[in-house]
């Protein structure tokens, strides 16, 4: 049975940030996930996770400015050193969230741009570098270029030789089935295939990245074949509710406390 972690930044935002924790444990998940937990203080976020008996799955290592539209650093030559600062701000909320995992974004660069591949590479031998001495895991994700358009990042087998040119264990791939319907399609087989690499999963539905149920994806069927496969990791719910989050969570049901 797939562990479901529901996801705090696009989840429940009927209520304030902080309060999704109590919201997602009340409606039966025992695991969570978010972009950035870094509005609420590490230890404040450490004690309402262990008062609720959650388990944070993933989050993301900080973006840069990403209110002014950036969506990651890692690509561009002049931000090393906060990619620097923005790994030791993530080692901390690990610690505090116990996170095992912990996405690095790319930013907004042409894939075919020299500078922004070195500097890109350079920060994913970085971090997970230093993710690694804490026994923690790298994740890097490709992003559809429709949702995030000019994102690095943009393809799945670039993520694949990525990971397997850097070649530290710890460095896995972030399978956001949303992404690569789009991007790509052939989720089940390709899931299969990229297994032995995959370090977290996120879902929604194709096209309208509301709940995973209809569509474009037969969702059952993956869960199945996730099972199938063998795959033990976290399955993140990063979509859109179409209404409430409450008033779509039917599909959940089979699934609920504690995944």
């Amino acid at each position: 049975m797939p562990k479901f972690a529901a996801n705090l930044t696009m989840m429940f935002n009927e209520v304030p940030f902080a309060d999704r924790y109590e919201a997602a444990a009340a409606a039966g998940f025992g695991a969570i996930e978010c972009l950035f937990p870094y509005s609420i203080p590490a230890e404040r976020l450490s004690d309402m996770i262990k008062s609720l008996n959650l388990t944070q799955a993933m989050f993301n290592l900080a973006p840069g400015d990403w209110d002014s539209g950036e969506r990651g650093i890692a690509a561009f030559p002049d931000r090393f050193d906060d990619v620097k600062a923005s790994v030791e701000v993530g080692l901390e909320y690990a610690e505090a969230t116990g996170a095992t995992r912990l996405h690095l974004m790319a930013g907004l660069a042409h894939r075919n741009d020299p500078q922004a591949a070195k500097s890109y590479r350079r920060a994913v031998e970085y971090a997970a570098g230093r993710l690694n001495e804490r026994n923690l895991v790298l994740l890097l994700e490709p992003i559809n270029p429709r949702s995030m358009p000019g994102y690095f990042l943009n393809d799945f087998v670039l993520a694949e030789q990525t990971i397997a040119e850097v070649g530290l264990p710890n460095i896995k791939l972030q399978y956001d089935i949303f992404h690569r319907q789009i991007m790509h399609g052939d989720v089940v087989r390709s899931f299969e295939r990229l297994l032995p690499v995959i370090g977290h999963v996120q879902i929604a539905s194709v096209p309208s990245r509301n709940e995973p149920c209809g569509e474009e994806l037969n969702y059952p069927f993956i869960f199945e074949t996730m099972d199938a496969a063998g795959y033990d990791g976290f399955v993140g719910c990063e979509y859109v509710p179409a209404r409430k989050t409450l008033q779509g969570l039917a599909w959940f049901e089979p699934f609920k406390r504690r995944n």
